[in-house]
């Protein structure tokens, strides 16, 4: 049976794959795409979806409950899959309010615009509210603690980490509150395609094939727990086909790396790229390789951020064991599909750029 989807952040990073994903996967479903906007809202990502058979966009903010309302009712939308977030953390730690109106105060509204729609009529209407987190509400590891799991405590240490937690309890609260049909995903760091250019991966990409310093916090040492972002819509998928209402089930890479060696490798497969395609050097003429130089002499060390956590890692064993999960990349091929992505679409991340 046809599903009708309902996917905020829809044209964000994340919500921007999930959406490509699950056309893919499943071409006879109904699917509206509801974003905001903002900076890293960019409806290029949706870029041959629109026009097409049961696909719908919807301009608007997380927070306009009578417009989501509205949506709801007008696509009879069955499954709402809510990605939409501030998330970069930085951008968390000099302006908070905005991370508060919309990790909180946004999912609060969706939640009542949700329970309105599917539980406010005479009979409970057939529904899912999938809501997507972060590993980060977890708070930070020592160097040999085991992965994050789904009853550890929580323990935010940035503005953003803190806005997302208390959107995990508020869809909790919804479930044993009310009855809504909930469940919860918190996901290690993601990456791939239309991933907007101020994250390590894809800054560093752009940086080095424009010969710009590559920015790395205090020593580098920060580890984080990394999964390619198909993989992670594939974990969504299986929970939301064949996971338990009112759980949360933890997606992960199983594949941790520090910082600094992530841009090591990004410089050194970069470098590989420029002296195995001749064309590379002529489009990106100002690339280290381009001149006979080498990306890892970009690398910068900084002044580390405030509150930054020391290490994140995933215990992906819930929904292994219950529902089959595992990643289909390794790192070291996820990060060529990503960097083929990169070389491939300059015309989407070039205008995304400062100055």
């Amino acid at each position: 049976m046809a599903r009708s989807l309902l996917v905020t952040g829809a044209a964000g990073f994340i919500g921007a794959n999930f959406v490509h994903y699950w056309r893919q996967r499943y071409p006879g479903d109904c699917i509206v795409a509801l974003d905001a906007l903002t900076y890293a809202g960019n409806r290029a990502n949706l870029a041959g979806l629109e026009g097409s058979p049961d696909f719908y966009f919807v301009h608007a903010n997380i927070c306009d409950y009578p417009q989501v309302l509205a949506t709801l009712r007008e696509h009879r939308v069955d499954t709402l899959v809510h990605f939409a977030a501030e998330s970069h953390v930085d951008r968390s730690i000099t302006g908070p309010d905005a991370f508060i109106a919309t990790n909180i105060v946004g999912t609060h509204s969706l939640l009542q615009a949700a329970r309105e729609y599917w539980l406010g009529g005479a009979q409970p209407l057939p529904h899912r509210f999938h809501h997507v987190s972060t590993d980060e509400v977890y708070g930070s590891l020592a160097p040999d603690a085991p992965g994050f799991h789904e009853a550890q405590q929580y323990q935010p240490n940035s503005p953003y980490s803190a806005s997302k937690a208390a959107s995990d309890h508020l869809v909790r609260a919804s479930h044993h509150t009310y009855g809504l049909q909930v469940t919860t995903s918190n996901c290690s760091n993601n990456y791939g395609p239309w991933h907007f250019p101020e994250k390590l991966i894809p800054l560093c990409l752009t940086n080095i094939l424009r010969g710009l310093p590559l920015p790395v916090y205090g020593d580098g040492s920060n580890i984080r727990d990394w999964l390619y972002v198909e993989d992670h819509c594939r974990g969504i998928d299986l929970v939301l086909q064949r996971g338990t209402v009112g759980e949360t089930y933890n997606i992960g890479g199983n594949n941790e790396w520090c910082n600094l060696a992530i841009v090591e490798l990004l410089c050194d497969e970069l470098d590989r790229r420029f002296h195995a395609e001749g064309t590379l050097a002529a489009r990106f003429p100002r690339a280290p390789a381009a001149i006979g130089g080498r990306a890892r002499d970009l690398i910068r060390f900084v002044e580390d951020r405030a509150g930054h956590d020391w290490r994140y890692a995933i215990d992906a064993g819930k929904i292994s064991r219950e529902l089959g999960y595992a990643p289909a990349e390794t790192f070291e091929t996820g990060i060529r599909r990503t960097i083929d992505w990169y070389l491939a679409n300059e015309a989407w991340w070039r205008p995304l750029l400062p100055g």
